[in-house]
């Protein structure tokens, strides 16, 4: 490597000490492969890609952090503690990983079943450029791989 320095060749410097390191050391040339992560790996470690998406994921929080403090305040401490656990029963019902869940229970809990948002619409999993080896999918929600 020393001898080639000479000739000019950029590719084999050493690199300088700011050099970021891949994202994953196992990974072969440092980039996780789409089959095992999954295609929207990357786009969670950009960011927000507009100033309203960070307001739209936060507003449905907002809202439910609000509708339970009501319902405290109307009803008692019991009231939105038994929604929390009704809620968190909906969502641990699932199927296979590679299957997507349209979450209806979770839906009407929420009051969410006669709206039609952003989330109805765009983006939906039935749409979705996606579509992993499903042996894969649940190999790694397994653990296995």
């Amino acid at each position: 490597m020393i001898a080639f320095e000479s000739f000019g060749f950029s590719a084999l410097k050493k690199k300088d000490k700011d050099f970021n390191e891949p994202i994953s050391s196992n990974a072969p040339y440092g980039i996780e492969s789409p089959l095992v992560a999954g295609l929207g790996s990357t786009k969670k470690q950009i960011g927000f890609s507009h100033p309203i998406e960070a307001s739209e994921s936060n507003y449905e929080k907002k809202s439910q952090r609000l509708e339970m403090l009501m319902l405290r305040n109307i009803q008692g401490l019991h009231a939105p503690m038994r929604l929390a656990m009704e809620i968190k029963a909906t969502e641990q019902i699932g199927r296979l990983p590679f299957l997507p869940s349209s979450n209806i229970m979770r839906d009407v809990i929420l009051g969410r079943d006669e709206d039609i948002g952003f989330q109805d619409i765009l983006n939906t999993t039935e749409f979705r450029e996606q579509m992993g080896q499903p042996h894969a999918v649940v190999e790694k929600s397994l653990g296995i791989l």
